[in-house]
């Protein structure tokens, strides 16, 4: 057996029984195993919130992490199990959607649909796939089974239809992907784009009726309370309250437009 990691990511929550099941089932085939939680408090159902999150964690563990994530409101439906193998990871859950981010940043270099039922539980419930199939499967491939044999190769798997920033004259249009637990608004403005579109000009951020000028690079630079612009750690620009919430400040939701302006010599 192999002393291999396995991360997990649900939607679980942690006051029922679900994680410690799918632990069971993983520690029952490979004990060896080493198990890291990346969270089970995404909201219940939230394909993008597990998307983001995974994204933004994934690449810290080392070469040949399995990240087994499930979050899976189409269980027991048409939606495939989908294992997806990269130059440096293995990914394993539902096919819908959960992985758009890693396919975007990461080369994939074999997809399985999980069609193989020796490597399933033997009795594999409607509603509890993570238990059932996603978990044994983890667990069968830390211990070196080859991805190919877990089902059949496929070339298409589910892409989230994530916006992207649109340049209009001298505005840059982004929206809110992500509220984080501190209420920090994350939005899918990444590092690249931002800077590209200032070009060392003054900017400015339009966020509600607020505006924010310029970009701060630490908390500390902003009095207490006020909205800041900052590039957050995963890359994107976020507008942040100093010791506070910009969601319940700024009563924003996921969805909600970020505009950025430069500010032309005159």
């Amino acid at each position: 057996m192999k002393n291999s990691i396995i991360t997990l990511l649900t939607d679980f929550g942690t006051k029922d029984h679900y994680v410690a099941s799918m632990k069971g089932v993983i520690l029952s085939i490979n004990p060896r195993v080493t198990l890291i939680d990346i969270t089970h408090e995404v909201h219940p159902h939230d394909i993008q919130e597990g998307a983001f999150i995974l994204a933004n964690s994934y690449s810290c563990f080392p070469k040949g992490t399995i990240h087994l994530s499930v979050v899976d409101p189409g269980v027991g439906g048409i939606r495939n199990p989908i294992l997806l193998v990269t130059q440096k990871y293995f990914f394993v859950g539902p096919d819908n959607g959960l992985f758009t981010l890693i396919s975007q940043r990461e080369k994939v270099k074999q997809a399985v649909v999980l069609t193989n039922k020796k490597y399933f539980l033997l009795e594999v419930s409607s509603s509890f796939h993570g238990r059932d199939l996603f978990a044994p499967v983890a667990a069968h491939l830390s211990t070196g089974v080859a991805p190919s044999t877990f089902g059949e190769r496929t070339d298409h798997w589910v892409e989230l239809a994530l916006g992207k920033p649109e340049l209009r004259g001298d505005r840059l249009i982004g929206e809110v992907i992500h509220i984080d637990t501190f209420g920090n608004l994350v939005s899918n403005i990444d590092e690249k784009t931002l800077f590209r579109f200032m070009k060392d000009r003054p900017l400015v951020i339009h966020a509600g009726r607020k505006i924010i000028h310029g970009l701060k690079k630490r908390y500390e630079e902003e009095e207490k309370g006020k909205p800041i612009a900052i590039l957050g750690s995963g890359g994107f620009l976020e507008i942040s309250i100093r010791e506070g919430s910009a969601q319940e400040f700024l009563k924003f939701k996921r969805g909600d437009q970020i505009i950025l302006q430069v500010i032309s010599d005159q």
